[in-house]
């Protein structure tokens, strides 16, 4: 088995962030240290035009981006290049955030508040096959598929419009009114909602309200 040289052989990386200034400085730190930048972009579309071509080794990914949820941009990701690794980069530390990057395809998650240090060190430990998260979070992330709940199928991922839908519909919000509040088509709130319904199993607002309740979910709006 041949095995990877971070030394020798230049970690490719591609660099997702809607603020230049974040990407001006993580792109020179990175460059000092050996790390390839082979191409950067400042919101979604922009970025999953790119690496498609790229095929980058590893995907730095601002969970906060301007035009999608970081999660969903994971997703979408993780179909259209699955070799890419992916190294959530966020000012948020809270377990919600750390868990769903986690589910929806991120193998690592750096706080924007650390050392830029550490962000290497994620990038270098998920090239090698690792994973890279907060200590303490391990078995958090793990829960979706170890202690799923009777309504809750084994390794079910929401997307982050999927996970405000469902908040707004425990709230008692109707389809209308869902789609009123999240500018969009009665019709694309009523497929969300079906959605959600084909993948936890629940087809009552009661069912999802105790789901809601029992997750201990917020929306992410």
């Amino acid at each position: 088995m041949r095995v990877i040289d971070v030394k020798q052989n230049k970690i490719r990386v591609f660099l997702i962030d809607d603020h230049p200034i974040v990407r001006e400085g993580v792109r020179a730190y990175l460059t000092s240290r050996g790390v390839a930048v082979v191409g950067e972009a400042s919101d979604a579309p922009e970025a999953l035009h790119k690496v498609k071509k790229l095929a980058p080794d590893v995907i730095v990914l601002d969970v906060n981006l301007p035009s999608m949820d970081g999660w969903e941009v994971a997703l979408s990701l993780r179909r259209l290049v699955p070799k890419s690794k992916i190294v959530a980069f966020s000012i948020h530390s809270s377990e919600e955030y750390v868990v769903r990057m986690a589910r929806n395809g991120a193998q690592g998650y750096v706080m924007k508040e650390q050392p830029t240090a550490e962000l290497l060190e994620a990038i270098k430990q998920v090239f090698r096959g690792g994973l890279y998260f907060p200590a303490g979070m391990t078995e958090a992330i793990l829960a979706p598929s170890s202690k799923s709940s009777p309504n809750q199928s084994v390794g079910v991922t929401l997307t982050g419009r999927e996970l405000t839908v469902l908040v707004l519909l425990a709230e008692g919000l109707s389809n209308k009114g869902v789609a009123a509040k999240l500018g969009i088509s009665v019709r694309t709130a009523e497929t969300h909602r079906q959605h959600l319904s084909h993948k936890l199993n629940i087809h009552t607002v009661a069912g999802l309200t105790k789901y809601v309740v029992q997750h201990k979910l917020t929306s992410s709006k």
